[in-house]
């Protein structure tokens, strides 16, 4: 089973996070280009590619620049209810990585691979592990708990992030997730207790 997870930066002039999960073994590296996140997931062919950012518009919005009061998706509203605070979607600097994530994710499913939107941070509390907030090291200790091998010293807060988003793909085909939202788009979280004090959406 071959996953590959993307914590998206809002702009390709910053790195994104990119790990390929090859069973428990995470490799990872920084990626900018959005031509270059197609490279390699058209070399690696997952199974599924999870992605950190918003992936879909709320209901009723034509556009991330259209003026309106509709800012909250259906599983935005279920985050809120499991009181997780986040930044809405079209709101700040969330617009640039709103709009960035719904542009990769046409580019991947044009090409024919499954893409998920996931939120790193919510499945790290869900996982009972330490956020990045918290310390790298405290991280990558959380993820080694879970039996994730291949981990370094040397990866970034953005490349345990991208581990993070490929590990719950991971559980999204073992069937061992669920998606809140619905039909307009969903984020995949890990099937476990309910999730608690969350800081930021992405």
């Amino acid at each position: 089973m071959r996953v590959v997870g993307i914590d998206l930066a809002g702009v390709e002039s910053r790195p994104s996070g990119f790990c390929v999960l090859d069973g428990m073994e995470a490799k990872t590296s920084l990626v900018y280009a959005d031509v270059r996140i197609l490279q390699l997931i058209e070399e690696i062919k997952p199974e599924v590619t999870a992605i950190d950012a918003p992936l879909s518009l709320p209901r009723g919005r034509k556009s991330i620049e259209e003026r309106t009061d509709v800012h909250l998706r259906e599983c935005d509203r279920e985050l809120l209810r499991r009181g997780i605070r986040f930044f809405p979607i079209t709101l700040g600097p969330m617009r640039k990585l709103t709009e960035r994530g719904m542009r990769v994710k046409k580019l991947l499913e044009s090409r024919g691979f499954k893409v998920i939107e996931v939120y790193p941070g919510g499945a790290q509390d869900a996982l009972g592990i330490p956020r990045k907030q918290r310390g790298t090291s405290k991280l990558m200790g959380g993820l080694r708990r879970l039996g994730i091998e291949g981990l370094t010293e040397k990866m970034s807060d953005h490349e345990l992030d991208a581990v993070t988003s490929a590990f719950v793909g991971k559980l999204f085909l073992e069937g061992m997730s669920e998606i809140l939202g619905d039909s307009e788009g969903g984020i995949v979280m890990p099937k476990v207790r309910t999730v608690t004090n969350s800081t930021n959406k992405h």
